[in-house]
């Protein structure tokens, strides 16, 4: 780690930490005095907040946002002055450079230093400033080299003393606070990825039936709320709800008001010139357009409609356009393929007669609007065979729905353009949908999304969050790493968790809490929810007494992970329940209630199977879970006064193929028509040791003996990534292939009992070839045996990437004969970047899929 990005290393655990934690940087939040401090909150009385009353109606939202922040952690009254004439006191000054007649005379007067600002993207610096003007004695000035620089420089102090960014959309009260200081001293930050969104998608029935009924519809007042999240998480980027929904025409008060609060509008990967797909139809029934969405039959009315698109961005007067990205290409009609095969022919000139229009709109050359390509699902294709677009498109990447990037740049790293990527935390899709609950393990993202960069794909990140609720966590991550991908280190991922923990409910539960966010993204990833049902997971012996095996081994964990959850939100105030229900206790209890119902259904039918009559006991568990599924979901719309009233509608029981079943669906259940004399009891107790065929090894990839690298790359453990303890893969990412002679190495260590021949599996976090060369290789080898080349390739929707996604592991396996009984070493090479291990078995064959789940105890 150079000095710099330990530095910001720190800088950024500060940010997520409690107030007091960061008293010895330059402008820290802290809850004592220090020499040259800014007085933020003293005595329980709030500075001021100036703010021009001629500034950006951005900064002067974000301003009045943080004077109602200081009103809520003090309790004080924070006055907005906009008059030099009528400051006094210790003022919060806020403003743009070159927009702010008072910044600019501090700068000019020498008080302020901030020539490297000018130019430069969403850039701040906060600074303690002694004397500012007559009857101000000290200042704590936040200074944006743009609007949205200015935006996010007020709202990182809000974040730092103990406002959350979830205080509207989770119900996370501020931390009450008598006194606060900031330390004396300037920082400064800027955004590393410079288009950082999110996407609200598969929005019915829940996001929608909560805002219809919340807000009278999709719209401007509902939107304020989203406009904010994104500001606070320090995002700029938003591509709006569109199941049936058109963002612009739906309210014509939705896009005035995203250029007000300074965010950046778009359109999803498969609605080009802004405009929604939604429109297209409504048109249609108007008589505006008409025939289909085929440009080889239609392409006289496309251009028309995608013309209206242009047209209204630039309508907002003065020569300016509202602030957006243009979505460029073409997908099917209900994002579907365009066409049979790829067209490459034709979506060339569908993009050449579309920045035609824009530049006949704008007036102005085509490069000079903003414009991204998405590689989504085939369109990928276009690319892989050669398609060209102008070097100033933003190529924006996809993963496959499932977290996996698809494809990555190889090309120059200097195009304008540059390339960004469209990830997934929500998919309505094969294998089955997911949209329930948060499934996404921040280590994944983090792995991934580190890669995307590593490999330069740095202009545009956004994610598919679907409702936003639950995403609340992976969210916040996903943007935190987008703000500075370099700060977001293996050590800083370590400890995220608790940080945002500790920021969301303080300090006395915070490592606990973020420890239970760790084990709940564990368990829910080594299977999704929706995906879930009564042949997941094996069951042990059904003698006299019941064995639960894998099964009763996931149902037991989850349990653990509920009690223990239940058990700290008894102990937090009142004010914390709600947020703690909507973050932390929802979801362990709804994913625990899930895996009780499908485990009393298998027990139910293996046992009705054999006329065993303890199956009717299993019958009634089954079905008393079921019926808690709908009490959980009825208490999560009853919090908050019913605020989240809809937000839990999502169908999740019932599914028998990727399509989400119509109605929540009673899994069949059969009961034994004969005298009950020995019934079960509704659970039934896992084997405290799962039986290991003679002479096997399975080790947790973490618990390697030992690593070798080359001097630049090395093997490193990541916690909590994959199904169990963790997994280890070769940093930095974005490296070109190595060789076995270049030993980059990691070694695990055994004893062979008996000789033979020996089986060694290598369990693999899916990941697929982004370079698109027939898959990611290894090596692996036993003591100085000839290595062996393993090489995954997944591909995406064919059977082995469907069960690879749904198990969250790929199997390698390879076999070594004739070994002599003793001690040897397990050698693993990297061959190619992206390949990650997170478990590792050794032994006689034959194998198969041996410890998929838990290991054992």
């Amino acid at each position: 780690m150079t000095p710099r990005t330990a530095q910001l290393a720190l800088a950024c655990c500060m940010l997520l930490s409690a107030p007091v934690l960061g008293c010895s940087e330059p402008v820290s939040v802290c809850a004592h005095d220090g020499a040259g401090s800014f007085p933020l909150i003293s005595h329980g009385v709030p500075a001021s907040v100036f703010v021009e009353t001629k500034a950006d109606p951005a900064v002067q939202h974000a301003a009045a946002e943080l004077a109602a922040d200081l009103r809520s952690v003090s309790s004080g009254k924070a006055g907005l002055v906009g008059a030099v004439s009528a400051a006094h006191g210790p003022i919060v000054l806020v403003g743009t450079l070159g927009q702010s007649p008072v910044i600019d005379q501090l700068v000019q007067s020498g008080k302020i230093k901030a020539r490297d600002l000018v130019g430069s993207w969403e850039a701040y610096r906060q600074v303690v400033v002694d004397h500012p003007f007559p009857g101000v004695s000290r200042a704590l000035v936040v200074i944006g080299a743009d609007r949205r620089g200015t935006v996010f420089g007020i709202y990182d102090i809000s974040r730092k003393m103990g406002v959350s960014p979830w205080h509207w959309w989770a119900d996370v009260p501020a931390q009450r606070k008598s006194d606060l200081f900031v330390t004396a001293g300037s920082r400064t930050d800027r955004p590393k990825v410079k288009y950082r969104g999110f996407f609200i998608n598969d929005e019915e029935p829940s996001f929608g039936t909560w805002a219809r009924s919340h807000f009278g519809g999709i719209n401007a007042k509902m939107y304020g709320h989203v406009f904010d999240l994104l500001l606070r998480l320090k995002g700029n980027y938003l591509w709006p709800a569109m199941w049936g929904k058109a963002f612009n025409a739906d309210d014509p008060q939705n896009m005035v008001l995203a250029d007000q609060r300074g965010v950046i509008m778009g359109t999803s990967h498969h609605e080009p010139m802004m405009r929604a797909q939604a429109e297209w139809h409504r048109n249609q029934d108007q008589g505006i357009t008409g025939g289909a969405w085929d440009y080889t039959t239609n392409a006289a009315n496309l251009r028309e409609f995608w013309r209206g698109g242009i047209e209204r961005m630039r309508s907002k007067g003065g020569g300016q356009r509202y602030d957006s990205i243009v979505t460029i290409g073409m997908r099917g009609d209900g994002d579907k393929p365009m066409a049979e095969g790829t067209a490459t022919d034709l979506l060339e000139r569908i993009v050449s007669d579309q920045r035609r229009v824009i530049a006949d709109v704008t007036g102005r050359p085509a490069d000079e609007t903003p414009q991204l390509w998405a590689l989504y699902k085939e369109v990928q294709d276009y690319y892989d065979h050669g398609m060209k677009v102008p070097d100033d498109v933003t190529l924006l990447f996809a993963d496959d729905n499932w977290g996996q990037i698809r494809r990555l740049p190889t090309g120059s790293s200097d195009r304008p353009g540059g390339y960004g990527v469209y990830y997934h935390f929500d998919y309505v899709g094969g294998p089955r949908n997911y949209t329930w609950l948060n499934t996404n393990q921040i280590q994944k993202v983090w792995q991934q999304m580190d890669l995307a960069y590593q490999n330069n794909a740095k202009k545009l990140w956004i994610v598919n969050v679907g409702d936003i609720k639950p995403m609340e966590f992976p969210l916040s991550f996903f943007l935190d790493q987008a703000w500075d991908p370099e700060a977001m280190t293996p050590r800083r991922l370590a400890t995220y968790a608790a940080d945002w923990a500790t920021e969301t409910f303080g300090a006395k539960h915070g490592h606990a809490i973020g420890s239970l966010l760790t084990r709940y993204a564990t368990l829910v990833a080594r299977r999704k929810p929706e995906l879930v049902d009564a042949d997941s997971f094996p069951l042990g012996a059904a003698g006299q007494t019941l064995d639960g095996g894998e099964f009763g081994r996931m149902v037991e964990e989850l349990h653990s992970l509920r009690d223990d959850a239940e058990r700290i939100g008894n102990e937090l105030p009142a004010d914390q329940k709600s947020a703690y229900f909507e973050l932390v206790l929802h979801p362990a209890s709804a994913l625990s209630n899930i895996y009780d119902l499908y485990y009393d259904v298998a027990w139910n039918r293996r046992l009705a199977a054999a006329a065993d009559a303890r199956a009717n006991g299993f019958a009634d568990a089954a079905e008393a879970a079921f019926r808690h599924d709908q009490e959980i979901s009825d208490r999560y719309h009853a919090i908050a006064d019913g605020k989240w009233a809809g937000m839990m509608k999502q169908v999740h029981i019932g599914y028998t193929s990727w399509h989400e079943p119509k109605k929540q669906t009673m899994p069949e259940v059969v009961r034994v028509a004969r005298p009950v004399t020995a019934q079960a009891p509704g659970r039934v107790a896992p084997s405290l040791v799962k039986p290991e065929p003679a002479d096997f090894h399975v080790f947790e990839a973490p618990d390697f003996a030992r690593t070798t690298g080359d001097g630049q790359l090395s093997w490193r453990a990541i916690p909590a990534l994959g199904r169990t303890k963790g997994a280890v893969v070769v940093l930095p990412q974005g490296r070109p292939s190595t060789r076995i002679a270049d030993n980059v190495r990691i070694d695990y260590d055994w004893l062979l009992r008996t000789p033979g021949d020996t089986i060694v599996q290598l369990y693999m976090v899916p990941t697929l070839d982004t370079r698109g060369k027939g898959g990611l290789r290894l090596a692996v080898s036993i003591d100085d045996l000839s290595p062996h080349l393993l090489t995954m390739n997944l591909l995406p929707d064919g059977k082995a990437w469907a069960d690879a996604v749904s198990d969250n592991a790929y199997v390698l396996t390879t076999m070594f004969p004739a070994l002599t009984a003793g001690r040897h070493t397990i050698k693993i090479w990297r061959i190619d970047d992206n390949v990650v291990v997170q478990k590792v078995v050794v032994g006689k064959p034959p194998v198969g899929n041996f410890y998929l789940g838990p290991p054992p105890q």
